[in-house]
């Protein structure tokens, strides 16, 4: 009989920012019972994943085993850790525990999508312990851009692991819990056998800022300003919500929060009491009978979203409220990478009104929630790991923070999506691979990164499309001469006549030549007018489109 093991097995996460899923799981090989850290999304961008709405991890490997999964547990309340909990819920069917403001989030969620929010379970901070099979799992507080973020003590029967969640060191975080380094020490005193760590910004070589910082910055920026001043920020940054609006208030000015997201996450730190108080607010109706030199927007969209308020206002009016000339737009975010073209753009719109535009590179108005490489080694010198194991990041990030580890002495691992770790013993090794990918939901429907929507969605979005009808007679002869319908090509190319009579009249020709045994064949007779399509359009324009053919035959 085959011994316990313990293992560690990432899904998403591990080699991308983003769409977090970890596995850890306990028993015979093959056996094992798991729990599952975070269930997160990814967004998706127009160059690769067009139409998309949002990307989740692909979680066969854990439907497959759903029997042996005990529970899920989330870090914290940002969409790349709880995005996708009420998406996989029907397919695991598992309890998910957070603490109280996480828990909040999610049961939103679960609630938009019609499953029962008591799945979610509300748990207390450490020295609070929840069991879940061969685990006890202790939410222990760190300090990170949202609040109330944890990471995990999971203890086993192999030892005490550490899951770092997002964190960055901030004593003094303003909204939500400082890092308490005696509190940490305490808890790793007696040995951590892993430590899974966030490598987000470990190539960041200056210590990290504290939240509180900002304030006096920010407060200036907004005094200074003579026009309507609006701001942006991550929504779920609570901490940078309030620094914006107290330095609006104290500036004189009103309040007004704009996007969904923004009035969500002031509502849940409100109700959860992880925010004790907030300046007084305006609704956008009452904003449009205040001067707007006394007006302060906090809107949503600072990674440059289409849909969001930031961007809608660059465009025009937002909720009757509009932008003019010698009004203030500040960015008190990061774009994160892959965002830059949204952004841009907005900026470019803003100033085509006359708008300031403010954005980080200062450095005055803007700090990460993630730590910077000497925090990293701050907490790998208070964890003290015999292993460590880097996640949220992609590879070079995961590959550098290994490096740090093997020159501390520490055993580094460098473990991407679907690679299961065996880390039972003291050396830890390679167990197997698992096939990992992602899903997207694309509408109201899952489909699989594999499954050829995208695939060919991006094939049309390059080349056109072009659908050929054709219909033939009793004697499988043409009727008439085929014709084509076509989407996202030129009307004319190279000869200067219409490309679809173009196209038609080489269609007719190959009809004319084919034999009649391929006229009776669907499968040849598609494959050939499709070629002809192809190779007309190649000659015409320089560009293979996609073809859908329709025969028909009267019987």
């Amino acid at each position: 009989m085959s011994s316990d093991r313990l293992i560690y097995l990432p899904l998403g996460g591990a080699g991308e920012i983003g769409m977090n899923a970890y596995v850890y799981g306990y028993g015979k090989p093959g056996k094992e019972r798991l729990i599952v850290v975070d269930m997160g999304v990814a967004f998706p961008d127009m160059d690769g994943s067009p139409g998309v709405d949002l990307i989740l991890p692909d979680i066969q490997w854990l439907k497959d085993r759903r029997d042996r999964i005990e529970a899920i547990f989330v870090t914290h309340a940002h969409e790349d850790h709880v995005g996708a909990v009420a998406h996989t819920y029907e397919a695991l069917q598992a309890p998910i525990y957070a603490r109280t403001f996480t828990a909040n989030i999610a049961r939103r969620k679960m609630s938009e999508h019609g499953h029962p929010e008591d799945a979610v379970q509300t748990v207390g901070a450490w020295p609070h312990q929840q069991g879940a099979g061969p685990f006890q799992v202790g939410f222990l507080p760190i300090s990170h851009s949202i609040p109330e973020s944890s990471a995990l003590v999971i203890d086993t029967p192999e030892g005490r692991l550490i899951h770092s969640g997002d964190f960055k060191i901030d004593l003094t975080p303003g909204v939500g819990e400082a890092f308490d380094p005696a509190l940490w020490a305490e808890v790793c005193k007696d040995g951590v056998k892993a430590l899974v760590c966030d490598s987000t910004n470990v190539f960041s070589p200056l210590p990290g800022r504290s939240e509180a910082t900002l304030g006096p910055d920010i407060e200036k920026l907004i005094s200074g300003a003579s026009g309507m001043v609006v701001a942006t920020t991550f929504a779920s940054n609570v901490a940078r919500v309030k620094t914006l609006a107290v330095a609006g208030d104290k500036a004189g000015r009103s309040i007004v929060l704009l996007g969904r997201a923004m009035k969500r996450m002031v509502e849940a730190a409100l109700e959860t009491g992880v925010m004790k108080d907030f300046p007084n607010t305006v609704s956008p109706e009452e904003a449009r009978g205040i001067p707007r030199e006394n007006l302060l927007l906090l809107v949503t969209g600072s990674q440059g979203e289409r849909r969001a308020a930031s961007a809608q206002l660059a465009r025009g009016k937002y909720q009757g409220i509009e932008m003019k000339e010698g009004d203030m737009f500040l960015f008190s975010s990061k774009t994160i990478p892959g965002n830059e073209r949204g952004v841009i753009r907005i900026i470019n719109q803003f100033s085509e009104i006359g708008v300031d535009v403010v954005d980080d590179s200062s450095g005055l108005y803007h700090v990460s929630g993630h730590a910077n490489r000497p925090d990293l080694e701050t907490l790998h010198d208070v964890v003290k790991p015999q292993v460590l194991i880097p996640m949220h990041g992609e590879h070079r990030h995961l590959r550098e923070h290994v490096k740090i580890a093997d020159a501390k002495g520490i055993t580094g691992v460098l473990a991407v999506n679907g690679m299961m770790i065996d880390l039972s013993g003291n050396k830890p090794t390679v167990a197997e691979y698992v096939e990992t990918g992602r899903t997207y939901l694309d509408g109201s429907v899952q489909i699989g990164a594999l499954d050829g929507v995208v695939r060919d969605r991006i094939r049309m979005a390059l080349n056109g499309h072009v659908t050929v009808t054709v219909i033939l007679d009793e004697d499988d002869e043409p009727l008439g001469d085929p014709w084509v319908d076509m989407m996202g090509l030129p009307e004319t190319g190279r000869s200067k006549a219409p490309l679809a009579d173009v196209i038609e009249a080489d269609l007719s020709q190959f009809l004319g030549r084919s034999k009649a045994a391929t006229l009776r064949d669907d499968d040849k007779l598609n494959e050939g007018l499709k070629r002809a399509v192809r190779q007309s359009a190649q000659n015409e324009i320089g560009k293979k489109p996609e073809v859908t053919v329709v025969v028909s035959r009267l019987s």
